[in-house]
């Protein structure tokens, strides 16, 4: 699966997942515009990928900030006139039983994990429009198709980018834009070593290959949307979870 002489920006590129991506995608030819709200961890991910030959900037992002995103679309059409694929990364979560959880909590998970998305993409899409060609991969979670114990507000947010990703699909497919969806399972990021031991632990017991997903093997999916060998998908959701989920 080639992406040479593809633009694409990538959200939440500094660590985990969004990271991963970067590199399957460098790997895969494309040049690349990260976005984070991590600045030293993001210039060091370009510093890295441009030091093995591949292109690739960084630009200082926060989702939740609309000038922010907008300031992200500039730079990255100052890269290049197109930007052929979008993917949105950037999320949060915080393990809490929702009785005991905050209104303050739940705007700041929606506001990254969901309206960060709609952000991002509307940001971008007007020119895609235009050309009537690109693709959009948004980053969901299983925890928005099947529910998470702790994670109540988190899931509801990623359900909603799951039927946002199916509406817009239906949308844009008189554009010749494909609009996609990957929902990773536990995956060994920052993110999931920052939840309680024994959560981790009963999570391993759960999935029927009995480890956590690589960050890769999920970048592997979101490559796979993104390139021409999924050119007549939109409207799709993939699990990679390791058999966690399984529906319908």
């Amino acid at each position: 699966m080639k992406l040479n002489g593809k633009t694409a920006v990538i959200t939440g590129a500094a660590s985990g997942i969004g990271l991963a991506t970067a590199q399957v995608f460098a790997a895969a030819g494309a040049s690349l515009v990260l976005g984070d709200i991590n600045v030293a961890a993001g210039e060091d991910a370009v510093r890295q990928l441009n030091a093995t030959g591949h292109k690739a900037i960084f630009v200082p992002l926060n989702v939740t900030d609309e000038l922010a995103v907008l300031r992200f679309r500039d730079a990255a059409y100052a890269l290049s006139d197109n930007v052929d694929v979008v993917v949105n990364v950037a999320g949060w979560s915080k393990v809490e039983a929702f009785v005991n959880t905050t209104p303050e909590l739940w705007e700041k998970l929606i506001n990254l994990n969901y309206t960060g998305t709609l952000r991002v993409v509307h940001a971008f899409l007007p020119k895609m429009i235009a050309r009537a060609e690109g693709k959009i991969v948004n980053v969901s979670s299983d925890a928005g198709r099947a529910g998470s114990g702790g994670e109540a507000v988190y899931a509801g947010s990623k359900g909603a980018v799951i039927a946002f990703t199916k509406s817009l699909a239906r949308e844009t497919a008189r554009y010749k834009l494909n609009v996609n969806c990957v929902c990773p399972g536990p995956t060994d990021t920052p993110l999931l070593a920052s939840t309680p031991e024994k959560q981790r632990e009963a999570l391993t017991r759960a999935i029927p290959f009995r480890r956590f997903a690589k960050p890769s093997e999920v970048a592997d999916a979101i490559l796979f949307f993104a390139s021409d060998r999924a050119s007549y998908l939109t409207g799709q959701v993939l699990s990679v979870s390791g058999g966690l989920t399984m529906q319908d």
